[in-house]
């Protein structure tokens, strides 16, 4: 018996043929679901993309054989090929084009059955509906209304569902109504594909995020940068600041007068005089010695239970103000 060789139709060979082309085309690729997707919002997508990427609509079995014949093992992907796809075929960077996709929205009314995905307000206002029958869809939703030139009108803001509430056919068919096309319409993307499998939820990146986490890598690099006095115009301002202020502090500890740390030597003195004296007013009271110091200055006479270790200290001193290597990273990032 002989083998009788299998025969496609001629639209899936030419359809199977486009997508191996595109795959060489492009280096990177993305997959959506189009499970819940209005054509239109389909419409939308090309008409926004049309300079980005090349889109089209995908049967599993054929974009599978297609990877294989480009070299690309299809069983990474046999999980994603559920349902209805949608794929998006692009040279740029794939977290750019997910982006564009993620922003690309279509409201559309909810309809009885869906759940909500935020808070629904019918708003305070003219309705320009007349009384009748729909006074007592507005009654079931717990809405307070009054009739004004024979058009009910709604007398307050009224929540009527709460996310992830069951949309009933009284409030589908008030919203159609009002003309509030509240629910949005978004495609969720399954996976991005540019010689790594990404997955669909690591496509959109928080910039919020990240933008922090480079903010605090710059403060902690100028942060070391300081502290190993690197010759750069932007951290040697910095450097000197935090030279000046232990020098002057060595000064004053060591008595060295100079026209710059004289007035400082002074108080330091006088308050270390001021503390001796309460100390001696309080141990031999008959000198009749009395002393107005400042609470402060006795908490600092006095000798501390646990000294910190010397490395605690040293740096204690020699730190930088947080807001002296803010206003130096601003320098250093313009």
């Amino acid at each position: 018996m002989s083998a009788v060789a299998r025969t496609y139709p001629r639209w899936k060979t030419e359809q199977l043929e486009e997508l191996v082309e595109l795959l060489k085309k492009y280096k990177t690729f993305l997959i959506g679901d189009l499970t819940g997707i209005p054509a239109s919002h389909v419409q939308r997508l090309r008409k926004k993309l049309a300079k980005t990427a090349e889109v089209r609509v995908v049967k599993p079995k054929l974009f599978a054989i297609a990877l294989e014949r480009v070299g690309i093992n299809p069983e990474a992907f046999k999980d994603l090929f559920t349902g209805q796809n949608i794929v998006f075929f692009t040279n740029e960077n794939p977290f750019d084009v997910a982006l564009k996709i993620h922003n690309i929205v279509t409201m559309d009314y909810y309809k009885p059955g869906e759940k909500t995905d935020k808070e629904i307000v019918i708003p305070e206002g003219n309705t320009g509906i007349p009384p009748g029958p729909m006074l007592s869809v507005f009654g079931k939703l717990k809405i307070q209304t009054k009739v004004q030139a024979n058009v009910i009108h709604v007398a307050k803001d009224t929540v009527v569902a709460k996310p992830g509430d069951v949309v009933s056919p009284e409030l589908s068919s008030i919203l159609q109504k009002l003309g509030l096309a509240l629910k949005e319409i978004r495609l969720k993307l399954k996976a991005g594909y540019d010689g790594i499998l990404i997955p669909g939820e690591n496509l959109i990146l928080n910039i919020d995020q990240y933008v922090e986490m480079v903010k605090a890598a710059g403060l902690d690099a100028l942060k070391i940068a300081v502290e190993l006095a690197l010759p750069e115009p932007e951290v040697l301002p910095l450097v000197l600041s935090k030279a000046v202020k232990q020098a002057t502090a060595l000064a004053v500890e060591a008595g060295y007068v100079t026209p710059e740390t004289v007035e400082l030597v002074l108080k330091a003195a006088e308050s270390k005089a001021q503390a001796l004296a309460y100390e001696v007013s309080k141990l031999a009271p008959e000198l009749g010695i009395e002393v107005k110091v400042a609470q402060q200055q006795v908490q600092e006479a006095k000798p501390k239970k646990e000294e910190k270790p010397a490395e605690e200290e040293e740096k204690k001193e020699e730190g930088v103000s947080e807001e002296t290597l803010a206003e130096g990273l601003s320098a250093l990032f313009g």
